[in-house]
């Protein structure tokens, strides 16, 4: 399932964005919000979708992947990311799509279809994150320590002991360091401990994965900037306090049960606010979309999710 169209898309003077298509051409769209924020997308990230049905578009969000400038921070939140969402779906000509969004990405689809619910015909979320301040200590402060204290040791010993009251500031003061050799460091301990957390069984080879700068450095970087910023929300509950805007919106939560970076908390509270949601908790899987079972729910969901395509 190659893509039939690729293209860079300029948002600003200066961003732009890597985006592309694939599956048929004269499908329904639905586009896939990838997490971090910083994690780019991969081409698994197709297997999602029929290609027969949906007209799938893929693309990185700013300053990772592909898109352009690399692991940039200015002009780069939040409601950046919505408004991006909006300058591709007019570019593309598209008047409705369904949105899919794991972790950051269920963040950011949920922020979109609170600004612009009109353009929604469904919403895919998997691994729920509200950016709230308690999911930000459990996983970066004290709590996912407690289950996974081997590859917290490591996450914790790159701090020195006076600054480890607030690991989040003393990560992003080193991956915004002028020093390049301290960010790339910052940003494998970083990155590495998230890949340690992400799968039911340990994954060796998703930790491997972020020794490559190129993938651990925008990942970490972007994601330290908008957590020291609260994520540039209002109000620490701004999306459970605004579900009323997106009421009107079939959507599906996928959740697995041991899901150790977005604890399924924030799922069931999203699911309570949300009258037209269903809530699958996957009973064997943590975080990745890639868990069998939750990859098996998510893609029955896009089959589900068919028939609200008009």
């Amino acid at each position: 399932m190659e893509p039939f169209n690729t293209f860079s898309l300029r948002v600003s003077d200066l961003h732009q964005l890597y985006v592309e298509e694939s599956g048929n051409p004269k499908g329904y769209p639905i586009v896939f919000l990838h997490g971090g924020p910083g994690g780019g997308t991969t081409s698994l990230q197709r297997e999602f979708f029929d290609p027969k049905f949906y007209r799938i578009i893929l693309y990185d969000q700013r300053g990772c992947g592909k898109s352009l400038p690399f692991a940039e921070l200015r002009e780069n939140t939040t409601w950046d990311l919505v408004d991006d969402l909006e300058k591709i779906r007019k570019h593309l000509g598209i008047s409705k799509w369904h949105v899919f969004g794991g972790s950051w990405g269920s963040t950011l689809a949920l922020c979109y279809a609170i600004k612009y619910p009109q353009v929604i015909s469904a919403l895919l979320l998997r691994g729920i994150f509200l950016c709230r301040h308690l999911e930000l200590q459990w996983f970066y402060q004290s709590g996912a320590s407690m289950i996974f204290p081997d590859f917290w040791e490591k996450y914790k010993n790159f701090i020195p002991a006076d600054e480890r009251d607030d690991f989040i500031s003393a990560y992003y003061r080193r991956l915004t360091s002028a020093d390049k050799t301290l960010q790339l460091q910052a940003a494998r301990v970083w990155s590495q401990w998230e890949a340690a957390t992400s799968y039911l069984y340990v994954n060796e080879p998703s930790i491997a994965e972020y020794a490559d700068p190129h993938k651990a450095l925008p990942f970490a970087r972007i994601e330290a900037h908008y957590f020291v910023n609260n994520a540039f929300l209002k109000s620490d509950n701004q999306i459970l306090e605004n579900a009323s805007q997106f009421q009107n919106i079939p959507g599906r939560i996928v959740q697995g049960r041991y899901d150790v970076v977005c604890p399924v908390r924030s799922a069931f509270d999203l699911h309570h606010v949300w009258k037209k949601s269903e809530l699958v908790v996957v009973p064997d899987s943590g975080h990745s979309a890639f868990e069998p079972g939750i990859k098996k729910d998510l893609i029955r969901a896009c089959e589900d999710f068919k028939v609200f395509a008009n």
